[in-house]
């Protein structure tokens, strides 16, 4: 009854020289439009607007992994360089005064040559989670702030990603002979702890900071698909962040 009631509405404040062939189809989409229904142009679907989120986060991750997973992708960046934890961090302030920190230095480098080389196993991660995670009100994450999208995926999932990103650091950190830097610094500067603790000391560091380095630009490639039309390669991304408000 209601719908039927502002269809006429609709209609009968309709000019009446729009009485022409192919009029019927004009008057549908202009109901769409009214009624915020499909026969509105451009009206959206709540399975458009679910495959144009996971389709941004999945562009903006691929960009970030190439980008961060190359040599210099963390290290040489001062926005997401990874520091030494701040136990080393001060000491290695101090030595480098005097020019004696090459050793924490050493350990610094090697460290992020392990975030770098566990990117692709991070990017294969949050594709999956992306593809994975229920999406409960798409509508409103669209609409939402200009990372609204990546702020969605990693409140419900960064807990997971760390648990199971850590093995993969870990061996990277062994690989990039981060942990022999390891035991040599603590020794050599009296670092208590059993070799175990500090090593997963350092590797939950690298995990945590090396997540936030990816969520961080993410976001921001998110921010370019909402903003720039010219970030929407795909016509998912072009149809629902170009029909936005």
């Amino acid at each position: 009854m209601r719908l039927a009631t502002f269809s006429a509405l609709a209609l009968v404040l309709l000019p009446t020289g729009c009485a022409t062939p192919g009029a019927a189809g004009d008057y549908g989409a202009i109901l769409g439009d009214i009624m915020g229904t499909p026969g509105g142009q451009n009206a959206l679907t709540q399975a458009e607007i679910d495959a144009g989120l996971r389709e941004a986060l999945t562009v903006g991750t691929n960009l970030v992994a190439s980008q961060l997973g190359k040599t210099n992708g963390y290290f040489g960046d001062p926005r997401i360089r990874i520091p030494l934890p701040k136990t080393y961090r001060d000491i290695q302030t101090n030595l480098a005064r005097v020019g004696a920190s090459g050793p924490l230095d050493d350990l610094e480098l090697r460290m992020n040559r392990a975030a770098e080389a566990a990117v692709p196993e991070a990017r294969t991660l949050i594709l999956g989670a992306v593809k994975s995670i229920t999406i409960n009100d798409a509508l409103q994450i669209l609409n939402g702030g200009d990372t609204a999208a990546t702020d969605y995926l990693r409140s419900r999932t960064e807990t997971q990603l760390r648990q199971a990103f850590t093995p993969y650091v870990k061996q990277t950190l062994a690989q990039s002979g981060a942990f022999t830097q390891l035991e040599q610094v603590a020794g050599q500067y009296g670092f208590g702890g059993v070799t175990g603790s500090l090593q997963n000391d350092l590797t939950q560091h690298a995990v945590g900071l090396g997540l936030d380095g990816i969520f961080l630009y993410v976001a921001e490639e998110e921010k370019k698909i909402r903003e720039n039309p010219v970030a929407r390669t795909s016509e998912i991304l072009r149809r629902v962040f170009g029909n936005r408000a």
